[in-house]
């Protein structure tokens, strides 16, 4: 699917490099108090268990084992950083949707999510992973509202692109494009990716490198 905002090819190179560099497991928090002090830009993923999000940050880095894959729902359980020794910091947050954690688990962990949006500064942006097989989902209206009063940008991403024909995706796409007018921190374009194919993958890394040449200090 075409990007609806073309990226130059420099916007593409300057991508591509910023994770071609080794990224690393960072730190954890499982509370506020634990949370890093705030450096540079953060990019936070989120999205529902098992939507693919892990893979995706994987192949965003090109790294297959930084970020841990499970088909268990909940797995990961707290805020993990990532860092590459530069001025971006990606932060893969816990799912949510899942039914198979106990209730005060997933409250802890709500609260935690909802709390890192609210006071956390330096967060550039929340790339949201939708399923692109399913489209929007019951569970994830409340993330998007959080984020809307949050007044914290955030960007869908949809995953899983290659197990969808053509003809559902721009179906899917065109739903989602129209759920998002009523949600005022969106960010207007989405981005179509397989983790497995790599498609939309370095127009992930382009989209990321000009967010951070815009936030840069002048």
């Amino acid at each position: 699917m075409p990007s609806a905002q073309p990226f130059a090819p420099d916007e593409m190179e300057t991508g591509r490099r910023m994770f071609a560099a080794p990224w690393a497991f960072a730190t954890a928090a499982s509370s506020l108090a634990s949370l890093p002090a705030m450096a540079g830009l953060e990019i936070a993923f989120a999205g529902r268990s098992n939507v693919g999000k892990s893979s995706l940050i994987n192949a965003l880095v090109g790294q297959n084992a930084l970020a841990r894959t499970s088909h268990t729902p909940g797995r990961t359980q707290d805020l993990i950083f990532f860092s590459a020794g530069g001025p971006l910091t990606l932060v893969d947050m816990p799912g949510y949707g899942y039914a198979a954690v106990a209730k005060e688990k997933v409250a802890a962990w709500t609260g935690l999510i909802h709390d890192f949006l609210r006071g956390r500064a330096n967060l550039a942006r929340v790339l949201v992973m939708i399923d692109a097989r399913h489209g929007l989902k019951d569970a994830d209206i409340p993330v998007l509202d959080t984020l809307d009063r949050a007044a914290v940008s955030y960007q869908i991403v949809l995953t899983k692109a290659d197990d969808t024909k053509t003809a559902a995706l721009a179906d899917t796409v065109a739903k989602v494009t129209a759920a998002l007018a009523k949600h005022p921190a969106a960010y207007p374009e989405i981005l179509v990716t397989s983790s497995r194919t790599g498609a939309g993958i370095p127009e992930l890394r382009a989209s990321l490198a000009r967010l951070l040449a815009e936030r840069a200090p002048v």
